[in-house]
């Protein structure tokens, strides 16, 4: 039975594919859970005495003599035409009575990107630099990007559909996103079919941290020592060091080598959906077999590597956004005990610019050290990165 259950606890056994697969065109940017068909008509009207004068005798012969008189002219078109005052008044009527779009981010700074070394290299980092200085993704890009508290700042990792697996650098200085590496050497997730790479643009919430000397009362395990993972599910494909302005929508607890580690689900603000996304019920909605998906994906996707399947808090279940903006809370107040030093930071790099109740504050000099940025083409990637696993439910 190949993946009929992705809720269910079941034994797996994993197929490799003979052969890798093609790489996903960059043309391609968008999910598509839908196909609706526009029509558009024009109505003709029957001809009478009344009608428009003949057409030009240089129209007119292209006709045979008898249809020419009966002809109807472009005028008996019935098309209906707004005038600009009547589109005017109809916009200006739908934006009063829409009530669900969320308050616009106030923090217009400018975030870009600062990148080092080859991508697909040991030496490879992305930093994030405001205003063209460089800043920590974990520490000072703030969290929520308006007063409200309702528009979040997210950090892109992973872009969708890709495969290295990238992240905030939590010891290095001013928290870099590097390619994982586990003995020596890059780490690269499998393609579990039907998926190929992440599904979603994959991230963290800055001024987060899921305090591991913290056991969750409803998982029953402690955090992950990591900022709070976010799947931004909407239809842009993003790319590392970008900053998302995103609205929150679920989470997922994971349960990762006995750590919980929860998985926000989320959507960029400017998405053409995210005005019909306001919690998790309308994800299923708008987005059908997302959530089943995701799921799955983080249950089986260390499969291929020998590990055993993932499990989940809740027997799966993607909590709503009442609760998932309750973890968030509780993870942003372990960044500031963490900061702020009330609780200990072990490997942790805790260099920041902005925050004022750190002692870890640094100068402009000390930003010196960061190598100027390069643009360099990425390596090569072995081909067996693109090769597919199918994982079956059935006992080996």
């Amino acid at each position: 039975m190949l993946l009929s259950a992705p809720f269910a606890q079941q034994p797996w056994r994993i197929v490799a594919s003979p052969t890798p697969l093609t790489r996903l065109p960059t043309a391609f940017r968008s999910w598509s859970f839908r196909s609706p068909v526009r029509r558009t008509s024009a109505t003709v009207a029957p001809p009478t005495k009344h009608d428009a004068p003949p057409l030009s005798s240089s129209s007119s012969s292209l006709l045979p003599s008898h249809l020419s008189a009966s002809f109807p002219s472009p005028s008996r078109i019935n098309t209906k035409v707004s005038s600009a005052s009547d589109r005017a008044t109809l916009v200006s009527r739908h934006i009063s009575s829409t009530s669900t779009l969320p308050q616009q981010p106030q923090n217009t700074m400018s975030y870009t990107v600062r990148k080092i070394g080859q991508p697909n290299t040991l030496e490879h980092r992305v930093y994030i630099e405001k205003d063209g200085v460089p800043v920590s993704p974990f520490h000072d890009i703030p969290l929520y990007a308006n007063e409200q508290q309702n528009i979040l700042n997210m950090i892109v990792e992973i872009p969708r559909w890709t495969n290295a697996k990238q992240e905030i650098s939590k010891e290095e200085f001013l928290n870099p996103i590097k390619q994982d590496v586990k003995k020596g050497k890059l780490r690269y997730v499998r393609n579990c079919f039907p998926h190929k790479g992440y599904l979603w643009n994959y991230g963290a919430f800055p001024q987060t941290w899921e305090d591991p000397h913290n056991v969750h009362p409803e998982t029953k395990a402690k955090g992950d020592n990591d900022p709070l993972d976010v799947c931004e599910i909407g239809e842009v494909v993003g790319y590392p060091g970008q900053v998302k302005q995103v609205k929150v929508l679920g989470v997922m607890a994971l349960l990762d080598e006995e750590e919980t580690d929860w998985k926000i689900i989320v959507v960029d603000i400017n998405d053409p959906l995210a005005a019909k996304l306001n919690d998790v019920e309308d994800v299923e909605r708008q987005l059908p077999g997302l959530l089943r998906a995701t799921n799955e994906w983080f249950r089986i996707y260390k499969i291929p590597d020998g590990k055993p399947e993932n499990q989940f808090a809740f027997s799966g279940e993607c909590k709503n956004k009442k609760y998932a903006l309750d973890v968030i809370r509780e993870c942003a107040d372990a960044w500031e005990k963490l900061v702020s030093g009330k609780t200990p930071k072990g490997d942790i790099s805790l260099a920041n610019s902005t925050v004022e109740s750190s002692s870890d504050r640094v100068d402009q000099g000390a930003l010196a050290s960061i190598p100027k940025g390069q643009d360099l083409p990425p390596a090569p990637i072995d081909s067996t990165v693109d090769k597919w696993f199918f994982i079956s439910g059935a006992a080996v």
